[in-house]
C-alpha cells in the first residue's frame, strides 16, 4: 500500500494494535512517529490528506510518586554524612533539609545562606518560574544546617560565593553532586533500588498527609501551580491505608 492510500481508520487500527504489543510510552512515541511521517508526506505532496491528523496518541499512565517508609527514611537520614568532616556535615545538612521541607533539588542547590533564617525556623525557597515561598524548616533539619554553617561550611568556602551548599574547591554544590549525596546515603543505610532527592520530596509529601495534613496546605509547601498535581499524592495515601486495613482488620477478608 502507497503512502498515500493509507485511510485514517487504518491509522486507528495500528494505534490500537500497539497498545497490545508495546508499553504506553512505546506506543505514545510510536503514534507520534506515524503522524510525522504523514504531516511530511502531505506537505510533499506525496499524499492528498493526512489520515492520521485526527489519531491521538495513547495516554501515558501517570506513575505514582514513590515514598519511603518512615523506618527507611530515618536510616538514610542516620547515614548521611560523617559529622566529623565538612563534607560530612554539608551532606548531613543537605539530606536533613530535603526532607524537612520537600523542595526539589534544584531548589536545594540553588539557596544561599541568606535565605534561611535559623532563629525562625524558616527558608525562602525560589521554584519555577521564579516564584517565592515560605516554608517551615523542623529542629533536626535546623541543627544539621547550624552545625554546617559553624563547622563545615566555613572550611569549603573559597570564592566569595553566597550559596548554602559549596563542592570541595569552594564553589556551588551541583545538582548532579547533591543527587550522589542523597544516592550515597541509601546505600550506605542498606535501601536497595534508585533512591534519589524526589524521593525524599515525595515521603515529605505522603508523610504530611498521611498525618492529616490538608491536601493544599501540601500543595503550598511543595510550590505546585495546581492541587491537581498534590493529589496524587492522597492516592497513595489511600493505597496505604487500603494495605494496612487489608492486613489488620480481623474481618478485612
Amino acid at each position: 500500500m502507497a503512502i498515500g492510500e493509507v485511510a485514517e481508520q487504518d491509522i486507528a487500527d495500528f494505534s490500537g494494535s500497539l497498545r497490545n504489543d508495546l508499553g504506553p510510552s512505546s506506543a505514545a512515541r510510536t503514534v507520534v512517529a506515524v503522524r510525522n511521517l504523514h504531516r511530511f508526506a502531505l506537505a510533499e505532496g506525496m499524499s492528498s490528506v493526512d489520515p492520521a491528523r485526527h489519531v491521538r496518541p495513547p495516554a501515558i499512565p501517570r506513575r505514582l510518586p514513590k515514598a519511603l517508609a518512615y523506618e527507611d527514611l530515618a536510616r538514610l537520614l542516620g547515614a548521611a554524612g560523617n559529622e566529623e568532616t565538612a563534607v560530612g556535615l554539608r551532606d548531613r545538612a543537605l539530606v536533613e533539609l530535603l526532607y524537612a521541607t520537600g523542595t526539589r533539588i534544584s531548589e536545594a542547590v540553588g539557596l544561599d545562606v541568606d535565605d534561611l533564617d535559623l532563629a525562625e525556623r524558616t527558608v525562602v525557597v525560589t521554584g519555577k518560574g521564579g516564584k517565592q515561598r515560605v516554608l517551615p524548616v523542623g529542629e533536626v533539619a535546623c541543627a544539621a544546617v547550624d552545625a554546617y554553617l559553624v563547622r563545615g561550611r566555613p572550611a569549603l568556602v573559597a570564592k566569595g560565593t553566597p550559596r548554602l551548599f559549596l563542592n570541595t574547591r569552594g564553589g556551588p554544590l551541583s545538582r548532579q553532586s547533591a543527587y550522589a549525596v542523597v544516592e550515597s546515603a541509601a546505600e550506605a543505610a542498606g535501601l536497595t533500588g534508585p533512591v534519589g532527592p524526589h524521593a525524599l520530596r515525595h515521603s515529605f509529601a505522603t508523610h504530611l498527609l498521611e498525618g492529616g495534613a490538608d491536601v493544599r496546605v501540601v500543595q503550598e509547601l511543595l510550590g505546585h501551580a495546581s492541587v491537581e498535581t498534590t493529589q496524587v499524592y492522597t492516592k497513595v495515601t489511600a493505597d496505604t491505608l487500603r494495605q494496612v486495613y487489608a492486613t489488620s482488620h480481623p474481618r478485612a477478608r
